[in-house]
């Protein structure tokens, strides 16, 4: 095990930490490696959006929206995103064209930095998803690269002070900080 690899493992057991490089014209995130976590909450049990919107909020991290994640690649430069699968199940694609396919299902919640590039590659029975932020950062959605201006901003983000899962003792403050 490298000591990179030794850095990003998980104190939960259900999250996994993970490193994408740029691609071409997504950015991705350079220093912080995105979070997926399996099996968060109960994904046959019913009103899984009202579950994953109730962690989120108690977290720190309030929802925005309830849909599904976009058929075209694409990334946030000015917020951090959680991402929780309400119902239904996908294959995405992150980190940007040729970036790393991952299956995910109800219950199953991700954290992606800014800059992470996220598409819908397929899906199965109504994939839903509850999109949540980090206090005071509105998301923007990009389709191209960004100029020397954007990344400093980007780079430039505060790193929140909750987890969206685990809360203050969660990931995202164990992993990013």
């Amino acid at each position: 095990m490298t000591d990179e690899t030794e850095h990003l493992r998980a104190a939960d057991s259900r999250c996994e930490p993970f490193m994408l490089d740029a691609n071409g014209w997504v950015p991705n995130n350079a220093r912080l490696p995105v979070l997926l976590w399996r099996g968060v909450i109960d994904g046959a049990q019913p009103d899984g959006a009202g579950r994953f919107e109730a962690l989120f909020s108690g977290n720190g991290w309030p929802p925005q929206w309830r849909d599904g994640v976009f058929d075209y690649h694409h990334y946030h430069s000015t917020a951090h995103e959680a991402l929780g699968v309400a119902t239904g199940r996908a294959q995405l694609i992150l980190g940007g064209p040729a970036g790393r396919i991952i299956s995910v299902q109800a219950g199953d919640a991700l954290v992606l930095p800014a800059g992470t590039g996220h598409c819908l590659l397929s899906s199965e029975g109504r994939f839903l998803v509850v999109g949540a932020y980090p206090p005071g950062q509105q998301w923007d959605i990009r389709r191209d690269a960004l100029d020397d201006d954007g990344r400093r901003r980007m780079a430039a983000l505060p790193i929140p002070s909750s987890d969206p899962v685990g809360g203050a003792e969660g990931e995202v403050t164990r992993l990013w900080h």
